[in-house]
């Protein structure tokens, strides 16, 4: 497995490598640089969206906290995989466009964490698939590329942040039944009232 990531890892780090993803792909990588954004869209949901889009925003929270926390704080210290740019066993051949780190590898936090979103904001938003699902695929292949991951990591990242998004999406659907609930029993009463103030 290891003998298969690592070739994997070569033909995207090495292989593919052109001047223009060197520069692109460190910047796509930082999730510094994908912050002002993700903000934006949240408070498009709480403010525009009414109540279904302030769960949503609310669901969001939830789920990049459950699924950070699970790659970064509870599996990363479970697999103690280093990083094919660690600088006591990186990978010969490698380029290493972002330094290297010592901290675990597997598996992807941002993988994780793009795949979740990119989860949630096609299953419920599907109109959206165009643009999340890409940019979820670009950020996880930048971490094979710019050398802090194998493809393993990555593989491993999304499958994590995709199940955690339809766990989320899950849980928050009774909510939405008993809001929806809510405004039919609402809207009846309030027809109600309207027939029995007519002469």
């Amino acid at each position: 497995m290891q003998h298969i990531d690592i070739k994997l890892f070569l033909a995207i780090n090495r292989d593919a490598a052109n001047p223009i993803l060197d520069t692109v792909m460190p910047f796509i990588t930082d999730l510094d640089n994908w912050i002002v954004p993700i903000v934006l869209v949240w408070l498009y949901l709480m403010i525009f969206r009414g109540k279904e889009g302030r769960i949503a925003g609310i669901s969001l929270i939830i789920l990049i906290a459950l699924s950070d926390q699970l790659s970064c704080s509870v599996l990363k210290p479970l697999f103690h995989r280093l990083r094919p740019c660690h600088p006591d066993f990186f990978i010969e051949g490698g380029r290493f466009l972002i330094g290297m780190k010592k901290s675990y590898a597997f598996p992807s936090g941002h993988a994780s964490n793009m795949g979740a979103m990119a989860t949630y904001f096609s299953v419920k938003y599907p109109r959206t698939r165009a643009i999340v699902i890409p940019i979820g695929l670009m950020v996880s292949i930048s971490r094979v590329y710019v050398g802090v991951h194998y493809v393993s990591d990555v593989l491993a990242g999304l499958v994590l942040g995709i199940g955690c998004a339809l766990l989320v999406i899950k849980s928050e659907n009774p909510v939405l039944r008993g809001l929806q609930g809510a405004g039919g029993r609402a809207a009846g009463r309030k027809s109600q009232k309207k027939q029995g103030d007519s002469p």
